[in-house]
Order: C-alpha cells, then sequence, then structure tokens
C-alpha cells in the first residue's frame, strides 16, 4: 500500500532509540523527510545515519531536550513546516507517589503532559493551513489501565489524552488528525529501565520480571519497536484522514475491556 505521504516532512521527538527510532524508520520507508530530535548527540547522530543508510531518505538530526525553550526553538528551526509531528519521550521511572515532590510532579507533567501539548500548539496551525497534518502521541496503556507504580504517569499522560480529544475535533475538518497511540509491553529501552527499577523495588531478580510480563500477556510475548513504528506510519498515512481523536491500544490484547 502506498501510503501517500512521499515527500511530507516529519519532525519526531525521542527519535534516537526506541519506538521513536522505529517509527522515524517506518516513515522514511514511506519516502517521508525526517527531523529527529533527541538529548544525546552520539545516540541520534546514529540513528539518523541508520536510517540514512537503510532509506537513502533526508535526516536531519537535531540535539536538544523538547522540554525546554531552547529545544523546541531549535526543532523548529530545522524543520519550520513540518507535516507529521510525533511526540515521544520518556517517561517517569515507577515509584510510590509518596516520595514524590512537586517538583518531581512539575518534571513529570512538563515531560509528558505540557511539551507535546505546547508542540501541538507551535505547529497545528500551519498544518491547517497547509490542509494536511497527522499528530502521533506515543502515550501508554496507563491510561486505559491504571499501573500502581506509574501514578505520575497515569496521570500526566491522561492529561494530554483529554486535550487531544477536544482539540482533534477542532483540526479534522482541515484535514489534520491527532491520535494517541497506547503501547503496552514492547521490548525497547524504557520497558527495560521500567523492569530494572522493578528488580531495584521488589528485590526480584530482573530476567524472572522480565520473562513474567511476557507470559501474562495473551500474545506471551513482548512487542516490537518496528511493530509501533508501523502502526504509526499507517496513522499518519493519507488513508487514515478519518481517525482522529482516538487512543489506540498496541498491547498483545492485555486490556481486558470490551470498549
Amino acid at each position: 500500500m502506498d501510503f501517500g505521504i512521499s515527500g511530507k516532512k516529519a519532525l519526531v521527538t525521542g527519535a534516537s532509540r526506541g519506538m521513536g527510532k522505529a517509527a522515524a524508520l517506518a516513515l522514511a520507508h514511506e519516502g517521508v523527510a525526517l527531523t529527529i530530535l533527541a538529548r544525546t548527540p552520539e545516540t541520534l547522530e546514529k540513528a539518523a545515519a541508520d536510517i540514512r543508510d537503510a532509506t537513502g531518505v533526508e535526516v536531519q538530526a537535531v540535539a536538544g531536550d523538547i522540554t525546554t525553550p531552547a529545544g523546541r526553538q531549535a526543532a523548529l528551526a530545522a524543520c519550520p513546516e513540518p507535516d507529521i509531528l510525533l511526540n515521544n519521550a520518556d517517561g517517569e521511572l515507577p515509584g510510590d507517589f509518596r516520595d514524590w515532590s512537586r517538583e518531581d510532579w512539575i518534571r513529570g507533567v512538563d515531560r509528558m503532559m505540557l511539551t507535546p501539548i505546547e508542540m501541538i500548539r507551535l505547529t497545528i496551525d500551519g498544518m491547517m493551513a497547509r490542509g494536511f497534518g497527522r499528530v502521533v502521541n506515543i502515550v501508554s496503556r496507563s491510561v486505559k489501565i491504571a499501573q500502581p507504580e506509574l501514578g505520575m504517569s497515569n496521570a500526566a499522560r491522561s492529561g494530554l489524552v483529554g486535550f487531544v480529544a477536544g482539540i482533534a475535533r477542532q483540526t479534522i475538518a482541515r484535514n489534520v488528525t491527532i491520535n494517541n497511540l497506547l503501547p503496552g509491553i514492547v521490548a525497547s529501552d524504557g520497558q527495560r529501565q521500567h523492569v530494572e527499577s522493578l528488580a531495584q523495588t521488589t528485590g526480584r531478580p530482573y530476567d524472572d520480571i522480565w520473562r513474567e510480563r511476557a507470559s501474562q500477556n495473551p500474545a506471551g510475548r513482548y512487542g516490537s519497536p518496528d511493530e509501533i513504528g508501523a502502526y504509526i506510519a499507517f496513522l499518519c498515512s493519507t488513508q487514515a484522514g478519518f481517525v482522529t481523536a482516538q487512543n489506540l491500544l498496541v498491547d498483545g490484547g492485555q486490556y481486558p475491556g470490551t470498549f
């Protein structure tokens, strides 16, 4: 299937590894010119080189922290008129809300809610004026299945989802869609950090927790970043123009509800 987005421009944050990198690669295979952003220059440059080598597309790498005004300015200076925006960022590690300070909460809300909203604010009007736009936020299944150890993610990401529910219905008539992807367990660096943190707090072996999480999933395995990337590429396609304001689970069937 031709997704109809060859020649479009995408701005992808958190793109140096994991699901962000996989999504950038999937978009590049569709002929999308990329601007990718992450905080670590070495990892980011390697990701850019990998994508260029695999696809031959134009890839600009911008090292910076998207949660800061300087990081956002640098990203938009490199890609001032993106057709596609992928908001992706690490969440906070598991913990007990009793241990979190006000500063911890502000950092988490800024990273997982306010920064994606700000990036939407900075790009959405241009997309509507040009008559095409696709925004995808990588969120978490925690907005559908609250995770006891991820209270900050439960709260902050749910705030982003609530914001999208309103704004996405204001942009669709101009062919601009906004959707949230809710990954379950995916074999990414973020998942490994999560399991490492669980191992430290519970005293259980890392390998036991890792295997247990896979066995508890109906698929009997972790998802792959490439599966997430392919789904995101479809959501950015011309064929997905009637899909907006949705919270789309990709979790191997682990969510137990009917709706």
